[in-house]
């Protein structure tokens, strides 16, 4: 993404700055894949502890056969009661292939989640974090003009450093410590291992469907990240911008 000019020299990437970008780089990619081809299987989302195809949903992503498909026939309740759990014959060849990539998913997220924590603890210690991602007050002069060239798509130059704008920081700073810790933690809510000790992160996220939820939320949110990231490297100088990440 692109600094705006603020009259400060460039600085350069460090190595330990390069090597955690690239590692959550391809582990990123790695879970959006298999999480795509999970979300295939089961393409419905619930609040609360429980969900499956018998249970309403809070809404259905459009993506394969197993969208809406109605494969079942009707549901038999198990007691005469109305919070009875209920069973119902599969009549659907539903698409049911992710023993892959619950497996590269899993491992992909030990990948992010470790690096992400290294890149935390070095961000703090070396005061990465407070030079050049914390919001500076010399910053909010240029928030103005920052916010027209970000409407206007009028991007400059990139110094190939870390010398960023104000929005580029908040929006560094919302991904690092809000969406990447959810996105972990909520994934470590969906695995019974990890919950059966550490019980509290189902109350945090209100059980493990509601955290099934919010993941995939957050995970279109930095979706989108990345999509406008990727242009605005393009607009800023695509050649250099990975150079500086890089060699």
């Amino acid at each position: 993404m692109d600094p705006v000019n603020t009259g400060h020299e460039a600085s350069k990437h460090r190595n330990w700055v390069k090597l955690s970008h690239w590692i959550v780089t391809v582990s990123f990619l790695a879970l959006t894949v298999t999480g795509f081809e999970m979300i295939m299987v089961h393409p419905r989302f619930y609040w609360g502890e429980a969900g499956n195809d018998l249970t309403p949903a809070l809404f259905e992503v459009p993506v394969s056969r197993n969208y809406h498909h109605g494969g079942y026939s009707s549901s038999t309740p198990f007691f005469d009661k109305p919070e009875s759990p209920v069973s119902a014959s599969r009549t659907y060849d539903i698409f049911n292939q992710n023993g892959w990539g619950r497996s590269l998913h899993f491992l992909s997220g030990w990948f992010l989640t470790l690096t992400g924590l290294l890149y935390l603890l070095a961000g703090t210690f070396t005061g990465h974090f407070r030079r050049h991602l914390w919001p500076q007050l010399w910053s909010l002069k240029h928030l103005k003009e920052d916010m027209r060239r970000h409407w206007k798509w009028d991007i400059p130059a990139t110094s190939g450093g870390p010398d960023y704008g104000f929005l580029q920081r908040l929006s560094y700073l919302g991904v690092i410590f809000v969406l990447m810790p959810l996105i972990a933690m909520t994934g470590m809510t969906m695995s019974p291992a990890i919950t059966a000790e550490h019980g509290w992160l189902l109350k945090l996220f209100l059980g493990a469907q509601s955290a099934r939820t919010i993941h995939f939320m957050v995970s279109v949110a930095l979706e989108l990240f990345l999509a406008v990231h990727l242009v605005m490297i393009v607009k800023s100088g695509f050649r250099k911008q990975v150079r500086s990440m890089t060699l």
